[in-house]
């Protein structure tokens, strides 16, 4: 299957380990990604447990990121996941760093490298505008803004510090214009997408706000109609 296209705005879906989206249940999940794409236009990538990687990207033309890579490559190293095996399983991507898996920043660099040299596209996860502004130097895909105190907690950075978002988008395109800028935390509608556009976000990432809704096409579709509208 050929490797899925890439567009913004991009909505980048985390899977984290939810119970919701374990198995079965994220390929589920991923074809009802895909019925929205298509509805509306707007890229939505999900990034799965790693486990899953294989059987969400064969069952779907949706871009599947993984969650977490190891700068390391075939050899001992027990426990690792390495970038050869998450491309080798259908992954297109791989978020770095996130703020349930925090990382050195010179690890955070090298993993980088290690992304682009298996054709990943690394998408970094960052809290601060500053460590926005070094990973840039770093040329990943894309740079994710989330405060970690406002994950989960369905207040969107975009309105509690929107001087964050825009401050991120300035600093990422002052350093390195090709890096794309994602806002993330407490994302949950259509409205905190818009509000994220307007500040210069190119997409966001999100998890809950879609996974835990009461129904996560229904939320899915609202924020990919709001990145649509604002494209």
């Amino acid at each position: 299957m050929p490797e899925p296209e890439m567009w913004t705005p991009l909505i980048l879906v985390n899977l984290k380990t939810y119970r919701e989206t374990m198995g079965q249940a994220a390929a589920t999940f991923a074809q009802s990604a895909l019925h929205v794409a298509k509805q509306t236009g707007t890229c939505i990538a999900i990034a799965p447990q790693t486990v899953d990687i294989g059987l969400v990207s064969k069952s779907v033309p949706i871009p599947v990121f993984a969650q977490h890579i190891d700068p390391v490559g075939h050899g001992k190293y027990t426990g690792h996941i390495i970038p050869q095996s998450v491309k080798s399983a259908g992954a297109a991507g791989t978020l770095i760093n996130h703020s349930e898996r925090r990382l050195p920043i010179d690890v955070i660099r090298s993993t980088v490298k290690a992304a682009w040299d298996n054709n990943l596209k690394p998408v970094v996860c960052v809290d601060t505008v500053e460590l926005g502004r070094d990973v840039a130097s770093f040329k990943p895909y894309a740079i994710a803004i989330e405060p970690p105190e406002l994950i989960g907690s369905g207040i969107p950075v975009s309105k509690a510090k929107p001087e964050i978002v825009s401050g991120a988008v300035d600093a990422v395109k002052t350093t390195e214009p090709t890096v794309k800028v994602l806002c993330g935390a407490g994302i949950t509608s259509g409205q905190d997408v818009s509000a994220a556009i307007a500040l210069g976000a190119e997409g966001i990432l999100v998890a809950s706000g879609v996974v835990l809704a009461t129904d996560p096409h229904k939320a899915l579709l609202d924020l990919a109609q709001a990145a649509e509208r604002n494209r």
